[in-house]
């Protein structure tokens, strides 16, 4: 590719939100889409920016972009997993991503399957990457989750599984783990399948109640959610592996303090454990226990309670 083209995609990014409109109208997007087929590394960055300034803050440009063969080419750029090509690459098929129209022609053009061997590659400490292009695969991942039709290959592709080593591996408190959460939670809602994988996979039940107690205050109410969904496909089976691992004072805090919808999902999953606390909870605090239950019953509870139990739990 000549000089010409590379400063001329690098100007693409001068340009207000009209101008690119044209530009994209025009024609410009196929040479740019030429430029990431070609072995010049130059000219494989510049049409990256020159596409993620085409895209950005225009759902037009981001159609035109995907039908103009896009997709495909910035796959093959991450199957090259060059260190510098790549988060711009992710970036890209991000915003790709978010328009509804384009999310077909990423899973059929095999980016589920990309991306989560990118992150299983990161797992096994065969690649490292950043943080920000994990983020940018996890949220790439949740756009396409938010196609049913998209789940089933997420599944078999080895997603639950993907995303669970992802958690286990990072830090509960982390943003990172905040949107695994919310993706898993996605996955799990809408595939029993996917549900019955993230309840077989040894070490979830601890992790996701490690979650509940340490995650970020959206973290917290997407890993409820997800205990919530675990307990309701067998109450015999989970309820008391779900106590075992100590989750009642991590739930009984979050249906005081959560969002309105962690609140609400953490009381419905204390009333389902209420019956089986004898297996797991010692004799001396069940009063107290079933206090705090019927508060949650009647619809309310007592902060004062609430923080009274929870301090009898850790002890």
């Amino acid at each position: 590719m000549g000089e010409a083209q590379i400063i001329a995609a690098r100007e693409i990014g001068n340009l207000n939100s009209k101008e690119k409109t044209k530009l994209a109208e025009n024609g410009a997007i196929s040479p740019l889409i030429l430029m990431l087929h070609s072995q010049d590394y130059e000219s494989i960055e510049a049409a990256l920016f020159a596409l993620l300034n085409l895209a950005f803050g225009s759902e037009r440009n981001k159609i035109l972009i995907a039908k103009a063969g896009a997709v495909p080419g910035i796959l093959k750029v991450l199957q090259w997993r060059n260190e510098s090509l790549s988060g711009l690459a992710l970036a890209a098929l991000l915003i790709l991503s978010s328009c509804s129209r384009n999310k077909p022609e990423i899973a059929s053009s095999g980016g589920v399957q990309i991306l989560l061997g990118i992150l299983d590659s990161q797992i096994s400490l065969c690649q490292r990457i950043s943080h920000q292009e994990i983020f940018d695969i996890l949220s790439t991942l949740h756009n396409l989750s938010t196609s049913p039709q998209i789940i089933p290959l997420i599944v078999v592709s080895g997603g639950v599984i993907t995303v669970v080593r992802l958690i286990y591996q990072s830090d509960k408190s982390s943003e990172l783990v905040e949107k695994a959460m919310a993706l898993l939670e996605t996955i799990l809602s809408l595939s029993e399948v996917a549900l019955t994988q993230g309840c077989e996979t040894g070490g979830v039940i601890r992790m996701v109640v490690e979650a509940v107690e340490e995650g970020t205050v959206a973290c917290r109410e997407h890993a409820a959610g997800v205990l919530l969904m675990i307990c309701k496909t067998c109450k015999e089976r989970y309820r008391g592996m779900i106590l075992r691992e100590g989750a009642m004072a991590g739930l009984l805090q979050l249906s005081v303090d959560g969002t309105w919808l962690a609140r609400k999902k953490a009381k419905a999953l204390l009333l389902l454990l209420r019956d089986c606390n004898n297996g797991g909870v010692k004799h001396s605090k069940n009063v107290a226990l079933e206090e705090v239950m019927r508060e949650i019953d009647m619809g309310g509870t007592s902060l004062e309670l609430v923080e009274e139990m929870i301090a009898r739990l850790r002890t």
